[in-house]
C-alpha cells in the first residue's frame, strides 16, 4: 500500500485511479469489523427467558445455545455447585460431559479449571467428587492439544492427593499399565510418566516395588528422549516413595545410565535428579558413584556440553555442600576454583584480557553466561559456607567485590538480594563487605537499592554491632560513607518514576536512629523528609516521609531542635496555603499519637488540630471529623478539663454552621462515636491503657534530660579536678598551723568533698541511668522502667527521676505539705511515689522518727 501524501497530491488522470485504489484497501480492512456485529436474528438466537432458574437456564445453554454461552456454564459450575449440587450434578454435570467431546480449547480450558475449584472448595465429598468427575477427567486427559492435556493433567494430578488409596489404585494405576506401552501415543506416555511420579508418594514401598518400578523401568529405556527427559525427572518422587535402599539398587543405576545418554536433556535431568537425592545416598556411593559423575558434568561444561552450564551454576552450592564430607583437600580447592571460573564467566573480553583470541560471542552464549554468573551470586551463601566464613577474606572477598560490580543488572540485583544472607553469615567479620553495601546503594538501577532495601535496617544494624566496638562513636565510623549513600539513594529514588521503591526506602530509613546519631538524622534527613512531604505529588511517598520524620523527632534528643521542627509542621502543614498539605498536617498527627504519648500530643498538636475545624475547603474539615475520636482519647481529665472544653466547642460551631452535607453527615457520625466512646472505657481499662503509655512519657522526659545531663557530668568533671588541686595546695599549707586547727580544717574540707562526691555520684547514677536508657529507647516494649503506682493523679506520670527524689524530700521535712496533701486526697494524690506511704494512717511513729531525723540531719 503507497503512502497518502496530501502536501503532494497530484489529481491528474493516471494519479487520480491509484488513490481510489488506496481507498479501496481501506474499506477492505474495515469490513470484517462491520461483519463482526451482530444481527437481530442473531441477538434474538442469543436472548434466553429471564424467568428460568439458574439450573434450567444453565441445561438450556449448553442445549442449544452457542459456545461462547456454553463456555459461560462451564465457567459458573463451582457457583452452581454452592448453590444446588444435587440438581448441578444430577441435570447440569452430564450435559457438560457430552458438550466436551466437541468442544473447543477455550471450553475445554474453562472445565479442568472449574473442575479443579469445585475439588478445592469441597462443594462436595471426595467419594461423590470421584464418583461424578474423575471419569471426565481421564476422558479429556489425552486430548490432542497439549495445553488442554496439560490442563487436565494437572486437575488429576491434585485430585489423586486428596482421592483415597483404593481409588486411586483402580481408577488411576491399573489403567496406567496399558498407556505406558510403546504402542501408545507419545503424549500417553508423557502424563503415565508425570502421573507416576504422583503415584509413587501415595502407597507404600512394597506396592510401589511391585507395581510402578517396572513401568519407570520401562519408561527409562524409552525410544523418545522426551519420556526419558520426563521419567527422569520424577525419580526423585520415585526415590523418595521407596527410601534409601530400594533407591540405592533401583533407581541409583538408572540415574547413572541416563546420565552418560546421547541425549542433552536427559543428561540435565539426570543430573539435576542426583544433587536433589545427595540425602537418600550414603557415603560410598556419593564418593564411588556420584562424585565422578559430577567431575565428569564439571569437566565437560566448559568443553563439550554447555547446555548443562546453567544448570551446574545453579545447583552448584547445594551439590558442594552435599560432598562436603568426602572432598579431599584437592577436591575441595578444585571445587572451588570452578565456582571462580564461572562466577567471572564472560568477563575476559569486557574487562580487556584476550581481545585477540575470543571470538565475538554470539547473544545466546551472552545471556547463557549471564544466567551462570547470576546462578554463582545466588549460591554465593553457600560457597561461604563452603570455605567458612573465616576464610571469606581469602578465599571469596574478590569473587564477592566481582559480583557486586558485575556489568549486568541482574547480576548485582541477586547480589542485593542475598546481601543480608552474606552478612549474617559473616557475623564479627561482617565489616569487610561495607565498601560493596556502599556500592549496592549508589547502583544506578534502581531494581538494584529495590532488592537491598529490603533487609537494609538488619543490615546496617549487623554492620555497626557485628564488630567488637559498640560504642556510638565506633557505629558511625565504621561505615564512613554511609550517610553520603543514604542520600544519594533516596534522592535518585525520587528523581525516578518507581515511587514504591521510593516509599519503600522512606519506611526502611526509620531504622536510621538505631544506626547513627541524632544530630547527623537532624542535619541530612530530617530536613529532607519535611522537604518530600511539601513538594512531592505521591501520597504514599508523602505519608511514608511523615512516619518517619515522626520517628526522626521521637528520638531527637536536643530540646531546640524539637521544638524547631514542630514549629516548623505546624506553620507549613498545619497552616500551609495549599489543602494538601493541611490534609499531611492531620496525617502527621495522626503518627504523632501513635507514636508519642498523650500529654506531647495535647501540648503541642491539639490546638492546631482544632483549629482546623475553620478550614475553608470541606475535605480538611471532613478528614478532621474523622480523626476526632483519636484526639479525644489523648485527653486526661481532670488535667485536660479545658482541652475538652475546645473540643466540644469546636464540635458544636461545626453542627451548627457546617453548610456541606458530606462534611455535617460525618459530624454527626462523629458526635455519635464520641459518646459510644464515653460510655464503653470504663475506669480499668483507663487505667490499663494509662499504664501502658507510662513509659512512653519517661522516656520522652528522659530523652530531653540526656542532653543537659552530659553537659553537667563534663562540667562536674572540670569542676572536681580544679577543686582537688586547690583543696590539695590549702592542705600543704595549712599543715604548719595547730594541730586542733588542722582538724576542722580536715573536718570541713572531708565534709565538703563528700558532699560534693555525693552530689556527683547522684549525678553519675543519673546519667548513666539515661544513658542505659538510651540504648533501650529505640526498643521500647524492651524497656523496663518502673511504673509510678499514683494511678490517681492528673498526669499520671512523673517528671522525671529526680523529681521523684525531691518529692520524697518535700514529704519528710515539709509539714505544711504534708497536710496539703491529706486535704486534697480526696482529689488527687500527691506528686511523689513515696508521699503515699508517708500520708499512711498505719505508721504515724515511723513518720515522726524520720521527720526528726531529717531535722537533725538539717541541723
Amino acid at each position: 500500500m503507497r503512502p497518502i501524501i496530501f502536501s503532494k497530491m497530484d489529481f491528474s488522470h493516471s494519479n487520480l485511479f491509484g488513490y481510489i485504489e488506496d481507498l479501496q484497501e481501506l474499506t477492505i480492512i474495515e469490513r470484517p469489523v462491520r461483519r463482526s456485529l451482530k444481527t437481530p436474528e442473531e441477538i434474538e438466537r442469543l436472548t434466553v427467558d429471564e424467568e428460568l432458574s439458574d439450573i434450567e437456564r444453565a441445561v438450556y445453554l449448553l442445549s442449544s445455545g452457542q459456545d461462547i454461552q456454553g463456555t459461560s456454564v462451564v465457567a459458573n459450575l463451582p457457583v452452581l455447585m454452592r448453590q444446588n449440587p444435587a440438581e448441578t450434578l444430577r441435570r447440569v454435570l452430564p450435559k457438560i460431559r457430552e458438550v466436551l467431546h466437541v468442544a473447543g480449547v477455550e471450553m475445554q480450558l474453562t472445565a479442568a479449571v472449574s473442575f479443579l475449584t469445585v475439588l478445592q472448595e469441597e462443594s462436595v465429598s471426595i467419594h461423590t467428587y470421584s464418583h461424578s468427575f474423575l471419569h471426565i477427567i481421564l476422558q479429556n486427559l489425552e486430548h490432542r492439544d497439549a495445553g488442554v492435556s496439560n490442563a487436565w493433567l494437572e486437575t488429576l494430578l491434585a485430585v489423586i492427593e486428596a482421592l483415597p488409596k483404593e481409588t486411586v489404585r483402580h481408577e488411576i494405576l491399573n489403567p496406567l499399565v496399558s498407556k505406558a506401552q510403546l504402542s501408545q501415543t507419545l503424549q500417553s506416555r508423557l502424563v503415565s510418566c508425570k502421573i507416576m511420579g504422583k503415584v509413587a508418594n501415595k502407597f507404600e514401598a512394597h506396592i510401589i516395588k511391585r507395581e510402578v518400578l517396572p513401568l519407570v523401568k520401562s519408561l527409562c529405556q524409552d525410544v523418545e528422549f522426551e519420556v526419558r527427559t520426563c521419567m527422569c525427572q520424577q525419580l526423585e518422587h520415585v526415590a523418595r516413595g521407596i527410601g534409601a535402599e530400594l533407591t540405592k539398587t533401583v533407581v541409583l543405576p538408572e540415574l547413572v545410565e541416563l546420565a552418560r545418554d546421547e541425549g542433552s536433556s536427559v543428561r540435565l535431568a539426570a543430573f539435576e535428579t542426583l544433587v536433589n537425592l545427595l540425602d537418600l545416598f550414603d557415603a560410598d556411593d556419593r564418593s564411588q558413584t556420584v562424585l565422578p559423575l559430577v567431575k565428569s558434568f564439571c569437566e565437560k561444561s566448559f568443553k563439550a556440553d554447555e547446555s548443562i552450564l546453567v544448570s551446574l551454576s545453579f545447583h552448584l552450592g547445594k551439590l558442594c555442600n552435599g560432598l562436603y564430607g568426602i572432598f579431599t583437600p584437592e577436591q575441595h580447592l578444585r571445587f572451588l576454583e570452578f565456582y571462580k571460573k564461572l562466577s567471572t564467566l564472560g568477563l575476559q573480553q569486557e574487562n580487556g584480557h584476550n581481545d585477540n583470541q575470543l571470538h565475538l560471542q554470539t547473544l545466546e552464549q551472552e545471556k547463557k553466561y549471564i544466567s551462570v554468573r547470576k546462578n554463582c551470586a545466588y549460591n554465593f551463601p553457600a560457597m561461604i559456607v563452603f570455605v567458612d566464613p573465616k576464610n571469606f577474606h581469602l578465599e571469596l572477598y574478590s569473587i564477592f567485590f566481582c559480583l557486586c560490580h558485575d556489568p549486568e543488572v541482574p547480576v548485582r540485583y541477586t547480589m542485593a538480594i542475598s546481601f543480608f544472607e552474606v552478612a549474617k553469615l559473616l557475623n564479627s567479620d561482617v565489616y569487610t563487605i561495607h565498601k560493596e553495601l556502599v556500592t549496592l546503594l549508589q547502583d544506578e538501577s534502581l531494581e538494584v537499592l529495590d532488592a537491598l532495601v529490603g533487609h537494609l535496617p538488619e543490615i546496617l544494624e549487623l554492620m555497626t554491632n557485628g564488630g567488637e566496638n559498640n560504642g556510638s562513636e565506633s557505629k558511625l565510623l565504621s561505615i564512613p560513607d554511609l550517610i553520603p549513600a543514604l542520600t544519594t539513594a533516596e534522592q535518585r529514588a525520587a528523581t525516578s518514576l518507581k515511587w514504591r521503591t521510593h516509599e519503600k526506602l522512606l519506611q526502611k530509613y526509620a531504622c536510621l536512629p538505631h544506626i547513627i546519631s541524632s544530630d547527623q538524622i537532624y542535619y541530612r534527613f530530617l530536613h529532607r523528609m519535611l522537604t518530600i512531604i511539601l513538594t512531592n505529588n505521591v501520597l504514599p511517598v508523602q505519608k511514608a516521609a511523615a512516619r518517619t520524620l515522626c520517628v526522626y523527632l521521637r528520638y531527637n534528643r536536643k530540646q531546640e531542635q524539637r521544638h524547631e521542627v514542630i514549629q516548623k509542621l505546624i506553620e507549613q502543614l498545619g497552616q500551609g496555603k495549599s489543602y494538601w498539605n493541611r490534609l499531611r498536617f492531620l496525617d502527621t498527627c495522626e503518627f504523632i499519637m501513635e507514636l508519642f504519648s498523650k500529654s506531647f500530643f495535647c501540648k503541642y498538636f491539639f490546638l492546631p488540630v482544632l483549629e482546623l475545624t475553620h478550614d475553608p475547603v470541606a475535605n480538611v474539615r471532613m478528614k478532621l471529623c474523622c480523626l476526632l475520636p483519636k484526639v479525644k482519647s489523648t485527653l486526661k481529665i481532670p488535667t485536660d478539663k479545658h482541652l475538652l472544653q475546645q473540643l466540644e466547642l469546636c464540635i458544636r460551631k461545626l453542627l451548627c454552621q457546617e453548610k456541606d452535607k458530606d462534611v455535617l453527615t460525618i459530624v454527626k457520625r462523629t458526635v455519635l462515636e464520641l459518646d459510644r466512646m464515653e460510655i464503653s472505657v470504663d475506669a480499668f481499662q483507663k487505667r490499663v491503657y494509662e499504664n501502658d503509655l507510662l513509659d512512653q512519657e519517661r522516656q520522652e522526659h528522659l530523652l530531653l534530660e540526656m542532653e543537659q545531663l552530659e553537659k553537667e557530668k563534663q562540667k562536674n568533671e572540670g569542676r572536681s579536678t580544679n577543686m582537688n588541686d586547690k583543696m590539695f595546695e590549702k592542705k600543704r599549707r595549712d599543715s604548719k598551723t595547730s594541730s586542733v586547727s588542722s582538724k576542722s580544717i580536715t573536718l570541713s574540707v572531708s565534709g565538703s568533698s563528700s558532699g560534693t562526691s555525693g552530689g556527683k555520684e547522684e549525678k553519675k547514677s543519673k546519667l548513666v541511668r539515661s544513658q542505659s536508657f538510651s540504648t533501650q529507647v529505640l526498643h521500647p516494649k524492651y524497656s523496663n522502667i518502673d511504673k509510678c503506682p499514683n494511678k490517681s493523679s492528673p498526669t499520671g506520670y512523673t517528671s522525671s527521676l529526680s523529681g521523684m527524689g525531691k518529692s520524697c524530700m518535700l514529704s519528710f521535712s515539709d509539714d505544711s505539705f504534708r497536710a496539703h496533701c491529706a486535704g486534697n486526697s480526696g482529689n488527687a494524690a500527691c506528686p511523689g511515689s513515696s508521699s503515699r506511704s508517708v500520708l499512711s494512717p498505719a505508721e504515724p511513729k515511723s513518720s515522726a522518727k524520720k521527720e526528726s531525723q531529717a531535722r537533725r540531719m538539717s541541723v
